[in-house]
Parts: C-alpha cells; structure tokens; sequence
C-alpha cells in the first residue's frame, strides 16, 4: 500500500526532550505482550532467515510469506545453498509472492555473501548495504533484527505511525524524506538493544495497531501521547492515495505467464504462452519485460525457460 500526503505539516522537535524516550518504553511493553509469534522473530532464523524474510515482507502480506518462507529456509538454509542453485530454482520458489525480481535480487545477494563474506550474511551495515538488491531499508532491519545494532528502520508501518505520534498527520508523504529520517535518528534509543527493540515494536504497532485504516486507538499504548489524535485527529489533505489495481494490467499477465514457466520441467512453446492472455499486444509487452527483467530465458527455438544463469 502506497501513503501519500503533503510535506507541510511541521513535525514537533523530540530531540533532547523527554517525549521520546517516554514513547520507549509503553511501545515495548507493549510489543512484549504482543509480539505475534514469527518464524523470522525466532532464535533459529539467524541473520539469513531474517534477510530471506525482509525481502519477501515487501509489499506482501505476512500469512501470504510465512509458508513460502518455511519451504525457501528448508531448502535453501544458508546463503551458500541458495547461490549453489540457478536463479530460475528461486524465481519458481518464489511462487505467487509477487513482484519476483525480488528473487532474483535475494539469489544475487547470496551469491555476493558467498564469495565476498564466507557464506555468512554481514554484520556491518555498510557490507549489507553493498550487496546487491539491498537497500538502506532492508540493510538497517537485518542490522537491526538480526544483529541487535542501533539503526532507524523506515517501513511504512513505522513512518505511519511517528507521522502521527509524532507529526500529527494521518499519513506520511509518499516517499521517504529527510525530515523523517531525522525525526526516526530522534526518536532512536541511545542504548543498542533497546534501539533494536523499538525498531521491531514500531513496526509491530503499525502493522496491528495504527494500521492505513481503521485505526484501534482504545488499543495504543501512546494514545494519550499521539500528535495526531490530541488534535482530533485531523483528515489527510495531501493528493488522493489511489489504491493499486491488479486486474487487467501488465503485472497480471507477467504473472500468468511466469505461473506457466513455473509449473513446468521443460521449456515452454510460444503456443503455451499465448494460451493464458487473449490481447497479443499486451502479451508479447508482458513476456519483453520479463526476458528484460532475467525472469525469462528465450531459447534459439523459440521456447522459453526460467533462468538458469
């Protein structure tokens, strides 16, 4: 889901004030109630399960994850077994998560923990942050999750909720700005391990709490300390926040047709493929951007593959 919302709203100074560390500790006691029970979250996850998970939790729901997870994990426990593999193996296990160059990004960071780090994911945030298909998101929650390190983690369920908390509008603007990276370096225990434990309880809260809609305040810890809800919980007066559509586009039929590649042991006629979507103009668009993407493989005779390379 997309936010959307203007970038006038000034946002109250938290820092050197006792605002932020009085949101600390509710929000973690809160999560320590809480906290659902994550196959990620536990001991056994390691720093790759964490990874493996943050690359997946991209736009797509935690129930529609967890089961992919579990068989990725059993089949490919460590960086090095999942390198070990072609990139069409982890395009097809990828299944219907959605948005799959994301799998081929998580075979590519294998590869770079492989050879440049031993087959061990990186615990330094600058190594993270060199891997391929990493950016300063995922580098900071792998830091943070796995390693316990002390870094600001911006999702869209933690960028919700300091925007009200702390900003006192419903919605944070599009894309991540500068003002909010400074008010997350704000909002930030000094201490590691707490630092680390916020990061996970913010997003926590977002995510079941102060979620895009319907909003459970009777249920929030900080109520009585939100921006937002204090000033009565004023409406979103940025642009209109347009849901994303799925039917009809181009990313339906890039799934309907990776669907067929996925289910199959050997390359695919071209006839194969024509058969899942009437409109050829659109198809032909679909199946050039996936060969463009490196999720498809055309063969010399015309057939087509996942990846093998």
């Amino acid at each position: 889901m997309t936010d959307t919302s203007t970038d006038t709203a000034p946002a109250r100074d938290l820092t050197a004030t006792p605002d932020a560390a009085s949101l600390h500790t509710p929000v973690i006691a809160w999560f320590d109630q809480h906290a659902r029970d994550l196959p990620w979250r536990r001991p056994e996850a390691g720093a790759w399960g964490v990874m493996v998970s943050e690359f997946m939790l991209q736009q797509t729901p935690v129930n529609r994850v967890i089961p992919v997870y579990e068989q990725w994990l059993a089949r490919w426990p460590r960086p090095a077994d999942l390198a070990a593999d072609a990139p069409g193996e982890a395009v097809r296990a990828w299944g219907r998560l959605g948005y799959p160059r994301r799998a081929l990004r998580l075979h590519g960071a294998a590869q770079a923990i492989t050879e440049r780090h031993g087959g061990d994911v990186p615990s330094q945030h600058a190594q993270l942050l060199s891997l391929p298909g990493i950016g300063e998101y995922t580098a900071a929650a792998v830091a943070s999750f796995a390693y316990g390190q002390r870094h600001p983690v911006l999702d869209t369920n933690v960028r919700r909720v300091f925007a009200r908390a702390a900003t006192g509008i419903q919605y944070p603007p599009t894309a991540t700005t500068a003002a909010e990276r400074k008010l997350a370096r704000a909002l930030l225990p000094e201490d590691e391990t707490t630092a680390a434990r916020w990061a996970a309880a913010s997003m926590e809260l977002g995510a079941l709490v102060c979620t895009a809609k319907n909003e459970d305040c009777s249920r929030c810890p900080i109520a009585m300390r939100c921006a937002w809800r204090l000033a009565g919980k004023p409406a979103h007066t940025g642009p209109a926040r347009r849901a994303q559509t799925y039917a009809g586009t181009d990313r339906q039929v890039r799934g309907k047709l990776l669907a067929v590649l996925r289910d199959a042991v050997t390359p695919v006629e071209q006839s194969a493929l024509d058969a899942v979507w009437h409109e050829p103009v659109q198809r032909a668009r679909a199946l050039d951007g996936l060969v463009a993407d490196g999720l498809v493989e055309p063969l010399e005779n015309g057939a087509y593959r996942l990846p093998l390379r």
